[in-house]
């Protein structure tokens, strides 16, 4: 859970509609043709060492996405005004220690009540605290260690030329100055290529792959998919939400 609305976005400027707000910024290109723009990024902190939390398997539900590909979990009972919660859906408390989650990488779940500033990371990243990101409606792209540079370099602008995203509150399109988007790389990822949000998932094998965005489109800050619809993934301290590389 975080903090309301109010003390995290700002009334979108009357020029913008939804999602058609874009940065642009100078980048280079680093060592293993890797794109970076200066400074390189900090890992966020990692989370204490106990207690450990093991998270119970999800049960795979239908996916309404129409997406090919796409894995989606349970998630009825979520908010908690929405009813109890079924029975194999995904838990959304906060929890001090590692987490051993029973997908990989986590699409939601149990995580670390201090989240990680969005944003593309050299190094891999906490997920307890990349999950909470995803509470807030961010999409994560994680990639195998070993993955060709220049695939990680199309990834990298594949992130930098999305849109900062806008949401609706109570009928007002409000400008959030984020792009909700996290991309790390993950040891043992179970293909080249994993893009993640709140219990949706999707694997492929190149950063060419269209159904990236249609994932993204899909899934990023959608009131439908989100626990906590647009809050901000961004703000925190750089000792523990880290500093990426390009937000």
């Amino acid at each position: 859970m975080t903090q309301g609305f109010g003390a995290v976005l700002r009334p979108a400027a009357a020029a913008f509609g939804f999602g058609v707000a874009i940065t642009v910024v100078s980048v280079a290109s680093g060592p293993g043709g890797h794109l970076h723009a200066a400074p390189r990024s900090v890992a966020p902190a990692p989370v204490a060492s106990q207690p450990v939390t093991v998270e119970p398997a999800p049960t795979v539900v239908p996916d309404d996405s129409g997406i090919p590909g796409v894995v989606a979990w349970e998630t009825r009972g979520w908010p908690a005004n929405s009813g109890p919660a079924v029975p194999g859906a995904l838990p959304h408390n906060h929890a001090d220690g590692p987490i051993r989650y029973a997908v990989t990488p986590p699409a939601g779940g149990d995580h670390n009540s201090r989240w990680m500033n969005c944003g593309i990371y050299d190094e891999p990243v906490p997920s307890e605290r990349a999950g909470h990101n995803l509470e807030h409606g961010a999409v994560w792209i994680t990639w195998r260690p070993g993955l060709a540079p220049k695939d990680v370099a199309e990834l990298e602008r594949f992130v930098r030329r999305q849109p900062l995203v806008v949401v609706t509150v109570q009928g007002v399109k409000v400008e959030t100055g984020e792009r909700y988007i996290d991309m790390s790389p993950f040891p043992g990822l179970p293909a080249p290529i994993v893009i993640s949000s709140w219990a949706h998932q999707l694997r492929v094998d190149s950063p060419h792959d269209p159904r990236l965005q249609r994932y993204v489109d899909t899934f990023r800050v959608n009131s439908k998919y989100s626990p906590e619809y647009g809050p901000t993934c961004e703000k925190q301290p750089e000792a523990i939400g880290g500093r990426p590389a390009f937000r």
